[in-house]
């Protein structure tokens, strides 16, 4: 890693997967990191991993990035700012209007505070889930507001490409109705999707492939911090779910009807609109390109995919994404494989000689 933009010392108040992962971030770069949690383990434990140290009375902290659940974001902000004043303050809450309102609120010095939210994250949590290039290409919104001039908030900015994310700016208010359709809104669905699946027969669940698991995966996440994200960006959620109900009405009245004039079309055009909303997502790194998947059959036995890896390296091609199926019961796992679509071709080709069983 190269030399850091932050002089240093940044202090990391929560350490969980979020705050353990931007300490080591910085940790690899050489800055001089501070741990505070409210549980001493936990900060043991991110010692341990090498992602910085204990606090101590004489610390002058440059930066303060606060990473703890968002009912109690704002409160540490106030608290953070108060304790060092002389230190820059952001937080990485997924919601960001109510936490600066909050802030504003209860007196805390918002020339010194920008809220921040990287878009990043592992089904796992806490110290040990930790990873230093968690937010490499991953965005990273910065929620500018009137009150911190750009001066102050460059600290902000050099924390996010330091860490080798992609710096978005944006107002509190876009990025909340953002990340309402984008992420609170899909959790919303997947889970409730998931939740169809509690009294569903064996033999139905038996059935589950790549699409019930593609639409289900988020649905794992923790309730309790969900329940405090949604309700503090409750009206962007609801709008948006609102809009969605309308479709799904449509879907059902054509579907309950599917012979009568007009039903066929309309379901047509639900699904083609599912096309184009797909086809704007964007791809790796964020680069709006699309991608053609090769579908692999992997043996079942140590050591398989690592070879398909190494043997589409040794064929000069690059893997743009990678999903793994693995059936219960079945002897072999479906490698679902995306590639640039210039070099599909050759590398099916490629794999085929080499012995793979291949299906574009």
């Amino acid at each position: 890693m190269g030399e850091s933009r932050l002089t240093g010392p940044v202090r990391v108040v929560g350490v969980g997967l979020l705050g353990t992962s931007i300490a080591l971030g910085l940790r690899a770069r050489g800055v001089d990191v501070i741990l505070s949690d409210a549980s001493p383990t936990n900060v043991s434990i991110a010692i341990d991993y090498g992602a910085g140290r204990w606090a101590g009375d004489a610390d002058e902290p440059q930066l303060i990035v606060v990473c703890v659940p968002p009912d109690v974001t704002a409160d540490v902000i106030v608290r953070e700012l108060s304790a060092y004043p002389r230190a820059v303050v952001t937080d990485v809450a997924s919601v960001k209007k109510p936490v600066l309102d909050a802030v504003v609120a209860g007196g805390g010095d918002v020339t010194r505070y920008v809220g921040s939210h990287p878009l990043a994250g592992r089904e796992k949590g806490g110290p040990m889930s930790g990873r230093a290039d968690l937010f490499v290409g991953r965005p990273w919104v910065v929620a500018g507001h009137s009150g911190i001039s750009y001066q102050t908030a460059a600290a902000v900015d050099d924390l996010i490409l330091d860490l080798g994310a992609t710096l978005v700016e944006m107002t509190a208010e876009e990025h909340d109705s953002s990340v309402a359709l984008v992420s609170h809104v899909p959790q919303v669905i997947s889970t409730l999707m998931a939740r169809r699946l509690t009294d569903a027969p064996e033999s139905a669940v038996g059935l589950a492939g790549g699409g019930l698991r593609d639409v289900t995966r988020i649905a794992a996440s923790d309730p309790a911090l969900w329940v405090q994200i949604l309700g503090a960006n409750a009206a962007p959620v609801a709008s948006v779910l609102k809009d969605f109900r309308a479709d799904l009405d449509d879907f059902i009245a054509a579907l309950d009807e599917p012979a009568a004039p007009g039903s066929r079309r309309a379901i047509a055009e639900e699904l083609s609109g599912g096309n184009a909303g797909v086809a704007r997502i964007p791809g790796k790194h964020g680069q709006d390109k699309r991608y053609t998947q090769l579908v692999v059959m992997v043996d079942d036995r140590p050591g398989e995919l690592a070879r398909l890896l190494a043997e589409m390296g040794e064929e000069g091609v690059n893997l743009e994404d990678l999903r793994l199926e693995h059936s219960p019961g079945a002897q072999i796992g479906l490698a679902e494989i995306a590639v640039l679509p210039e070099v599909a071709e050759k590398l099916e080709a490629a794999l085929a000689a080499r012995g793979w069983r291949v299906a574009g």
